[in-house]
């Protein structure tokens, strides 16, 4: 199958671009700097499955090009993992929130998600095989919600409406749409007090999209191994 991943440079989308690459599927792997060592060294060694594209989800144009590029060769999509995101205004509280950058969280983890969307659905195929898959946060429950996080657990709040709108739109079509808690994991954005490797999570949500995983949600929220989060 062919994948598209964004943030594909490090961190998970990193651990999801390589996982994909093991089971023999075709990745398009978008960052906004394509120069990055790790995928490098996946593109040498998987030459003919991976491509890497340079993607800034801010940047509608820079999408439109990569389309534009994949529909010249006749390229289509069968799974898009939204993955690109930022963690930022950690420990303030709204009284001391800068709303610039609480804007840059909702461009990037919402917005960047919808521009994704919107261009490669066109070249997308649709059937039991395809997937979108959102990689939402517990951040985004309304049952555990806490103060902290604000920008962040909006967006992904957001996202979660987006996949659920996504799932109807798309219902008739076989397209399995979810929005994923990836649990937290040792990234830059997680840090090494974190309890989940993100290769383990990578394999867990590469099962989802290969449908290896049942799903046991009514709503698209889900756990990385498929069972119902708390919306």
């Amino acid at each position: 199958m062919n994948y598209l991943i964004t943030g594909a440079n490090r961190g998970l989308g990193l651990s999801l671009t390589e996982e994909a690459l093991k089971r023999g599927h075709h990745v398009y792997a978008t960052s906004r700097s394509i120069k990055d060592e790790r995928l490098l060294q996946l593109k040498e060694q998987y030459s003919d499955q991976l491509v890497m594209l340079s993607i800034d989800v801010q940047d509608e144009s820079s999408i439109e090009e990569a389309v534009v590029s994949l529909k010249k060769n006749s390229q289509y999509l069968d799974v898009i993992i939204n993955n690109a995101a930022i963690l930022n205004e950690r420990e303030k509280t709204i009284e001391e929130l800068d709303i610039d950058a609480c804007a840059v969280a909702f461009d990037i983890n919402i917005l960047g998600a919808m521009r994704i969307i919107k261009h490669f659905l066109p070249i997308f195929h649709k059937g039991p095989r395809a997937s979108i898959l959102n990689i939402s946060s517990e951040a985004a429950s309304f049952t555990n919600a806490y103060a902290g996080d604000y920008p962040y657990g909006m967006s992904k709040a957001a996202l979660n409406m987006l996949s659920e709108k996504l799932k109807m739109y798309l219902k008739d079509d076989g397209v399995q749409v979810l929005s994923i808690h990836p649990g937290w994991m040792k990234t830059d954005m997680g840090g090494e007090k974190a309890p989940f490797d993100p290769d383990e999570t990578a394999r867990m949500i590469v099962d989802l999209a290969e449908r290896k995983t049942e799903v046991d949600s009514r709503y698209s929220f889900v756990n990385r191994d498929g069972s119902a989060m708390n919306i």
